[in-house]
């Protein structure tokens, strides 16, 4: 609701609770600073120690200090918990199993150790023990009684049970008094009285347990004590209004820590555990989520229900009456802040409505936590005879609740035509048989076309206060998924607008979480990279991208993250820790022990897993084994850069499947590299089409090794041979000539453009003039091949000097006809002033004719199409085209 003051309160928060009236008792309200400390934080002597420190100096410092415990945990593996030995006890023991004094005895040596440790006043020892020995005398006579009868109570469970927490809290002040400060305990069944409720947890009777309290603290003088005295209570355990041992069910003793801060009227509770805080996601799932510094109580809320590590909600309630801070520690790293659950923030609304918000603003995080459940089956109830029926959606949840289902997300069309639900995939054929039962006279009508599940899926929730009428922030969770290519099945939104919920398929929770995630916390765009073939080109290109990494992430928020790089025979692969691989160091991390033997599924699926919203693998070989991969790769949602020719010449239905893949997809297929290296002569044609230019013909020499040969040949009188051998030694060719000569890596380029421009046409459809002499190309080697190439020159030497009489010159070009609808590649005569005949060097030219660029005026590309810098320059290009295109700014 608006407040007449014009703020709109971004959460609805319990109303404040009077302060308890009455002269004597506890002054509340006077700075007490309560402490709860789990199981794990007083898991031995040595912890329990510093547990004590703390409590000891947070009262030195003048704090009112008040300590709440649980139950002795482990602090390593093996050791007993004191709770799970108490239960296993009760359990044992109502089972006749007499292996329950085993179970005491194990209680005993834990707690007689630890107090041997901490107690080394001989009395607070001998009074502890004494203690301690009597009530455990009185726990072997209950389970005696429990293993006669061979049965047991709630009643006698909860006593049991509770013993635990007794034990640490008494041990806790004595060890405060052995190190010379006071200390007293108390009992919280004294104190806490609370009723079962119907959702299987327990309300406080806040009257009875304050007028406890005070009789407490007037009968012990805690009030004249003030912070010369720390205050040591049981968690979990509480009493009946009858006056029953009882315990306060799931979350107890952090819920015995917010009840006695709403007693106390506290100023701060803090809940010391074994994490930092809450995190924005789960960091065994996205690697970095990061700790939050603030909570609001209606996001702990959301958050708890999809099942982050946060306060129970119904632990929260107490310190919502009177707005306390609840603040999550680390008792392990106690540098750091920790997590505050805390009250209402407000919004400014200074024109009757709240203003948009930025959302390609980094200062503000819109979605405060992203958290999933798992393992869901959606279960949806469709037909006509539901629309506008009263009481039908009360019979669907009714028929699930009845069927011990729990619905853990609702959406239902403004139709009316359907409701949809999640349940857990356990509960699904429960809830499906029965509200088949329950509507079966309507499904036989054809009032209720059917009742269908969705199996395998997942909940994802994004929370956050800032979500709160912010125009954009639905947009961005929805692009984030889109980008990532996870299909949504689902939607929920509550009208408060502190969560948004969707559903996704199970295989996909972990992507999805990450890819929103990224969205909210990251860069804009945050890939993964996986690169195939760290030959020369693909070295280079990780050098580039070393060079360009941090002025990328800085200037134009693109984090590049290369987390796997495989060859013929091994693959380095990113850790379980690490975000990506070190570029500095990867040749050497890659030869050595780093890597491990190549498994391209393997290294497909550590691409995908990295943690990143979106994947792009950069295929830097020459292989067609690797090619035939591209499909799948596409299909699972990984981008693909290639300059790889393999794919796009070979097989004509392959390739149509991957263009087609990429059209209706999220995911982008560049190959600009396939043709003219780091030259934009892909992009040329698809800018020329995509205008609405019809391209006649594009001719060109697309081989930067034949350029330099026959740019260089008929200069001098050096013979066809010795071109050859010079290009060779230059490292312009291939390690075998023939390679080059044979006119087949051309002949693949024209392919690829004849049906970038429509053309049907096959690598076999292409007629291919070879420059290899027919007896040379069986040759053995290519040295063979070197020696014997000199034989053949006579011919090449006559063809050139005709064409030079005729005043051209020879050049080895690809051509595309698209009116005849051919392609060739061929040894052509140009004229000396003709573009293609005016080149030198090893520069590659191409010209395009089309409607608007007639013969005569034809559109010309020209520049360096060979080396391994222009080549990864081109791939580079490519994979920052992919960034682009995933949203990263231009």
């Amino acid at each position: 609701a608006r407040a007449a003051s014009g703020l709109v309160r971004a959460e609805a928060v319990a109303e404040p609770a009077p302060a308890p009236a009455g002269s004597g008792g506890v002054d509340r309200g006077s700075g007490y600073e309560v402490h709860k400390f789990g199981g794990t934080c007083v898991g031995s002597a040595e912890r329990i120690s510093g547990c004590c420190d703390l409590l000891i100096d947070s009262a030195k410092s003048g704090v009112k200090t008040f300590g709440i415990v649980s139950a002795m945990g482990v602090a390593n593996k093996g050791e007993p918990k004191v709770t799970d030995c108490l239960i296993n006890a009760t359990d044992m023991a109502s089972s006749r199993d007499p292996a329950y004094l085993e179970e005491l005895i194990k209680l005993e040596h834990k707690h007689q150790t630890t107090a041997e440790a901490l107690l080394t006043d001989k009395k607070e020892y001998d009074a502890y023990m004494a203690s301690f020995a009597e009530e455990l005398e009185d726990l072997k006579a209950m389970l005696k009684a429990m293993s006669i009868a061979g049965t047991s109570t709630q009643a006698f469970a909860d006593f049991v049970v509770g013993h635990g927490e007794l034990w640490t809290a008494r041990l806790c002040a004595a060890a405060i008094r052995c190190k010379g400060f006071d200390a007293e305990w108390i009992d919280a069944r004294d104190v806490l009285v609370v009723t079962d409720a119907e959702d299987g947890g327990v309300d406080v009777n806040y009257e009875r347990s304050n007028a406890n309290l005070d009789a407490v603290f007037d009968k012990r003088g805690h009030a004249g004590a003030g912070a010369n005295r720390v205050l040591i209570a049981t968690g979990f355990i509480a009493r009946t209004p009858d006056g029953i041992p009882t315990t306060l069910k799931r979350n107890g003793s952090d819920y015995s820590a917010t009840i006695f801060g709403a007693l106390l009227i506290a100023s701060n509770i803090s809940i010391w555990t074994d994490v930092d805080g809450v995190y924005s996601a789960d960091p065994r799932v996205v690697k970095e989520a990061v700790c939050l510094k603030q909570l609001s109580y209606n996001e702990a809320w959301e958050l708890a229900y999809f099942g982050a590590n946060v306060l129970h909600p119904r632990t929260t309630l107490p310190a919502m009456r009177y707005s306390i801070p609840v603040t999550l520690r680390n008792y392990f790293n106690q540098a750091a802040p920790g997590t505050s659950i805390s009250d209402a923030c407000v919004v400014s609304d200074d024109d009757g409505c709240v203003p948009s918000v930025d959302t390609a603003s980094g200062s503000v995080n819109f979605v405060t936590g992203i958290a999933t459940i798992d393992d869901v089956c959606l279960i949806n109830v469709e037909g006509t005879g539901l629309a506008g029926v009263p009481g039908t959606a009360n019979a669907v949840f009714e028929t699930v609740k009845q069927a011990g289902c729990n619905v853990v997300m609702i959406s239902q069309a403004s139709s009316e035509h359907s409701i949809c639900f999640a349940v857990r995939s356990h509960e699904a054929s429960a809830a499906k048989k029965a509200l088949s039962a329950r509507f079966e006279k309507a499904i036989a009508a054809g009032r209720i076309k059917e009742i269908s599940t969705v199996e395998d899926c997942a909940v994802l929730a994004a929370v956050g206060r800032n979500m709160c009428q912010t125009p954009g922030v639905s947009a961005m969770l929805f692009d984030a998924l889109a980008q990532a290519n996870v299909n949504v099945v689902a939607i929920a939104q509550g009208a408060s607008e502190y969560n948004i919920t969707v559903v996704v398929k199970n295989a996909d929770s972990k992507k999805a979480l990450n890819a929103v995630h990224s969205k909210f916390y990251l860069s804009k765009t945050v890939i993964s990279v996986g690169v195939v073939g760290p030959g020369l080109v693909g070295k280079t290109l990780l050098r580039q991208m070393d060079e360009q990494l941090a002025e990328l992430k800085s200037d134009y928020a693109v984090d590049l993250r290369v987390v796997g790089i495989a060859g013929n025979s091994k693959m380095l692969l990113s850790g379980d820790d690490a975000v990506n691989l070190d570029l500095a160091t990867w040749e050497a991390d890659y030869s050595g022990s780093g890597s491990v033997a190549a498994d391209m599924d393997a290294f497909t699926q550590h691409v995908l897993d990295a943690g990143s919203p979106n994947a792009v693998i950069i295929d830097c070989s020459a292989s067609e084994d690797v090619a035939s991969l591209y499909k799948g790769w596409l299909q699972r949602g990984i981008n693909v850069v290639t300059p790889n020719k393999k794919a796009n010449s070979g097989d004509l239905k392959y390739y149509k499947e991957l263009r087609n893949i990429q059209r209706n997809g999220y995911t982008h297929y560049f190959y600009e590299g396939t043709v003219g290296a780091g030259l934009p002569i892909i992009s040329t044609v698809r800018n020329l089409l995509d205008s609405g230019d019809r391209v006649s013909k594009i001719e060109g020499i697309f081989s930067g090794t034949l350029s330099y040969i026959f740019n260089t040949f008929g200069t001098d009188d050096k013979p066809f041979s010795d071109v050859v051998k010079t290009a060779k030694e230059l490292g312009y060719t291939e390690p075998d000539p023939r390679d080059d000569l044979s006119g087949m890596d051309v002949a693949r380029k024209v392919v690829i453009l004849a049906r970038e421009c429509g053309l049907d046409l096959e690598l076999s459809d292409v007629p291919i003039e070879s420059l290899v002499p027919e007896p040379l190309r069986d040759a053995a080697s290519a040295d063979d091949f070197m020696a014997r190439l000199p034989e053949f020159d006579g011919e090449m030497t006559t063809r050139v000097a005709e064409a030079a009489a005729r005043g051209e010159k020879l050049r080895y070009v690809g051509v595309v006809d698209v009116k005849n609808g051919t392609g060739a590649v061929e040894l052509r005569a140009y004229d000396a002033a003709h573009p293609f005949g005016s080149l030198s060097g090893s520069d590659n030219i191409i010209s395009f004719e089309t409607k608007r660029y007639v013969e005569g005026q034809a559109l010309v590309v020209r520049g360096p199409g060979a080396g391994a810098e222009v080549t990864a320059g081109g791939v580079f290009g490519d994979v920052l085209r992919v960034c682009q295109y995933l949203g990263a700014p231009s």
